[in-house]
């Protein structure tokens, strides 16, 4: 009886025998319950790819995102009358159009005893003789078969065949310019020299007029210009598809750059006629 309790007791007594003791129970307890494979079996593990989930660019990842990211838009949104309202683009390209015919119409006025080459190579030359029918003559441009070139108070009309010579000068001399074109010289068989008379007080006027009567023509197309842009607000207006505010702040913009375009346009025929009257 005493044999059998010391152990017993011992056990109790030293922890460490307790701990192993523990220990094995929990061990035999587990191979109970998940018992090994064979040895001589292998088991293969299987391996699963997955797509990693990229974060989307935030506010604050916006700067790293990458360009390549977004798919690619294959259609452009309509535009709403909001934005059509606001455009300007075809009111801008009339204005500019408006400034190119101005400034070629006063390239053309004659000033300081001096005629811009482009003034006679618009001139009509009428070639060949009249037939029965009345068809045999031909209209050409006088640029299309000579060359214009400005020498100081003279201008040279090189022709290009001597058949050409006399309707050149003839155009020339019928022109409203009070241009007198000179016989061809032995030297220079092909070129009529034509003589640019002295500017005088009438031709002074008569250029200050016309143009004042571009700036009148530059000013019109502005404002049909205007006239068609503000139609379209008119028309935005009674469907109500635009709203008030938006077109009033269109409108506003519309007369801004009209204004301006008018402004450009006395900037630069005010400059054109101080030229005419310095000479």
């Amino acid at each position: 009886m005493s044999h059998t309790l010391l152990p017993r007791a011992a056990a109790r007594l030293n922890p460490q025998c307790s701990l192993r003791t523990s220990t094995r129970a929990i061990a035999t307890s587990s191979r109970q319950f998940f018992p090994r494979p064979p040895t001589t079996q292998c088991t293969a593990r299987t391996f699963t790819s997955s797509l990693i989930v990229q974060k989307k660019a935030g506010k604050a990842n916006k700067a790293h995102a990458r360009t390549d990211s977004s798919p690619p838009v294959s259609k452009a949104g309509k535009s709403t009358a909001t934005d059509e309202a606001y455009d300007l683009s075809i009111l801008e390209s009339e204005i500019l159009k408006a400034m190119e015919q101005l400034t070629h119409k006063l390239s053309q006025l004659r000033s300081g005893g001096r005629l811009n080459p482009e003034v006679v190579e618009g001139l009509k030359v009428q070639l060949g003789t009249a037939g029965k029918d009345g068809d045999g003559k031909e209209t050409v441009r006088l640029g299309d078969i000579a060359q214009v070139v400005p020498r100081g108070r003279m201008l040279n009309v090189i022709c290009g065949e001597a058949e050409h010579i006399k309707p050149i000068s003839t155009a020339i001399a019928a022109s409203p310019h009070s241009l007198t074109p000179l016989t061809p010289e032995s030297s220079s068989p092909l070129t009529i020299q034509v003589p640019l008379p002295p500017p005088t007080g009438e031709t002074r006027r008569t250029a200050i007029e016309k143009a004042s009567q571009a700036a009148e023509v530059a000013d019109k197309w502005i404002a049909k210009a205007r006239q068609n842009h503000n139609q379209k607000l008119r028309k935005y207006q009674l469907e109500k598809s635009v709203l008030p505010d938006d077109l009033q702040k269109a409108g506003k913009k519309m007369e801004e750059v009209v204004k301006k375009g008018h402004s450009e346009v006395k900037r630069i025929v005010d400059g054109a006629k101080k030229v005419l009257e310095a000479q």
